[in-house]
């Protein structure tokens, strides 16, 4: 009986890539739907008490600052490599909400992306030593609907130290929907502060949006960058 041929080292490596491609791709799915569930159903139940006026915020301290929650792993972003790619699962880093609006904040695998200026194309490629791709959601806390034309800065610290402070692009994504992302790059396992600022939507609104998100509105809160080799 003959022998099935075999694949060469860059047929093989290129059948991994694409293996890990489509498991990261059906986990961010998966995760991005239980997820979505999970905090939809969560804030329906508490719609009634949510005001949409100006100068109310839900959860909000004396000092306006809203504390996000993390997930139950305390916000852990872990990597792992496959076939010397490195890999992340889609992680929850933590959520907030500020008005009515849902800010929340993951990561996955680091990822090139295209940034269209309306005439042309500039692909944005992952350095080699990216720790992952930074995704914030912004969305109405009661309907889930994507929240379009803010801005969102993100700073990230440790021990006072600033080691990442970048735009977020703006996105689109097959499985993630509209964010507002980039790539990071950290120095070295540890936990770190992560600063989001979120500037108002800058776009016409329907009543139910009047009177909120008028100035810009900053969270802050930590995680742990665990890469497992």
């Amino acid at each position: 009986m003959p022998r099935p041929p075999r694949l060469s080292r860059a047929a093989a490596r290129t059948a991994a890539v694409a293996a890990v491609a489509t498991l990261l791709a059906g986990c961010a799915a998966a995760q991005k739907n239980a997820s979505d569930m999970s905090k939809y159903t969560s804030t329906a139940s508490s719609s009634s008490s949510m005001s949409m006026s100006s100068g109310s915020s839900a959860g909000s301290s004396s000092s306006g600052m809203i504390m996000p929650s993390t997930d139950s792993d305390g916000g852990t972003v872990t990597s792992m490599t496959v076939d010397g790619l490195k890999a992340v699962p889609t992680t929850v880093l933590a959520s907030s909400t500020w008005q009515g609006m849902r800010i929340t904040a993951e990561a996955r695998s680091a990822v090139p992306f295209v940034v269209y200026n309306g005439t042309s194309e500039q692909e944005i490629k992952p350095g080699a030593n990216a720790s992952f791709h930074l995704m914030v959601m912004l969305n109405d806390a009661q309907t889930g609907v994507a929240i379009p034309y803010a801005s969102v800065w993100a700073t990230i610290t440790r021990a006072d130290n600033v080691v990442y402070d970048e735009r977020q692009w703006p996105m689109i994504s097959r499985y993630m929907g509209a964010h507002y992302g980039n790539n990071v790059t950290l120095p070295s396992p540890g936990t770190y502060r992560l600063s989001l600022l979120v500037s108002p939507p800058v776009v016409a609104r329907h009543l139910e949006y009047a009177n909120v998100w008028l100035r810009p509105h900053r969270v802050n809160f930590t995680f742990r960058w665990r890469p497992s080799y």
